[in-house]
């Protein structure tokens, strides 16, 4: 993330799809709280996000797209609860994002398979290099 406001807008998408199921979970909560410090985002200006609008700021670069789709299925993930509503927003934003729907059914399903969610780096961007082939 390049500037603060990519890193704000970053956190924003995130709180906002955390919530999409109408509730913020304790580990949702935590795993967002993370990545505002890796970010170097403050806890004050990290809360005052949750009372923020989102003002989309479009990510050029692929390999970051990826990595921010991969962040929202990890919080899809994190309170255990697979809801409905979380499915279909993930998949809406990933075509959004411009990433290719095949690509992200693939590590989604590979996510639901794995005993915590997480998959190795490596093969999360190998699934979406193999679609541009």
């Amino acid at each position: 993330m390049n500037t603060e406001a990519q890193k704000k807008s970053l956190l924003l998408e995130l709180i906002a799809f955390s919530t999409v199921d109408g509730q913020l979970h304790k580990r949702e909560y935590e795993f967002l709280w993370h990545v505002a410090q890796e970010l170097n985002i403050g806890l004050d200006v990290f809360h005052d996000l949750f009372h923020q609008e989102i003002k989309p700021v479009v990510v050029k670069s692929e390999f970051q797209r990826i990595q921010q789709f991969y962040r929202l299925a990890l919080i899809m993930h994190c309170d255990g609860i697979l809801h409905e509503k979380e499915a279909k927003a993930i998949q809406q934003i990933a075509i959004e994002m411009g990433l290719n729907p095949t690509a992200v059914k693939r590590i989604l399903d590979l996510m639901k398979k794995a005993p915590n969610a997480m998959i190795d780096p490596k093969v999360l961007l190998r699934v979406f290099q193999e679609q541009h082939n």
